[in-house]
């Protein structure tokens, strides 16, 4: 089969269109609260959403008591809660992940594909350096909702 190859090319609309193009956001919530209200955000481009999967943050962070509907924990196209009293392990764990990237080897990497009605490879660049920028800004986002006692909130 003929396969045709695709780079995702974030500044191209239609790519932004597919259901491949990810992004997500964590909010700063409090449980407690009767109403839900988002207190403050950080947005994760489509860039860094892929690398967050790439490199394994998903899984190493449910070792977490995340709370959501599907019970599925950290997982795409869901939303899940995390507790303020988690909020110092999770920023341990992201720690402990962070060794195992490479910030001076970029990689692609496949985000789906579909065999109809032609075959085609949705790939995508991925820069390390650009992805640690994330995890710190990351971590003091999460240090921050430690100190100021709030929960966390993700949007996958």
């Amino acid at each position: 089969m003929n396969v045709q190859h695709i780079l995702i090319d974030d500044n191209n609309p239609e790519y932004r269109n597919l259901s491949i193009y990810r992004t997500g956001k964590v909010n700063r919530v409090l449980l407690e609260d009767k109403a839900y209200k988002i207190y403050s955000s950080i947005e994760i481009d489509a860039h860094d959403y892929a690398a967050f999967f790439h490199y394994g943050f998903p899984e190493a962070l449910n070792h977490l008591p995340f709370i959501s509907e599907s019970n599925n924990g950290l997982d795409s196209w869901d939303e899940a809660f995390l507790h303020n009293s988690q909020l110092a392990l999770m920023n341990s764990i992201i720690d402990e992940q962070l060794k195992s990237i490479n910030p001076e080897k970029k990689e692609m990497i496949l985000l789906g594909w579909q065999d109809q009605p032609v075959g085609v490879a949705y790939l995508r660049d991925l820069d390390p350096a650009r992805f640690l920028a994330f995890l710190k800004a990351l971590k003091q986002f999460v240090a921050e909702s430690e100190t100021e006692g709030y929960d966390l909130e993700f949007m996958l």
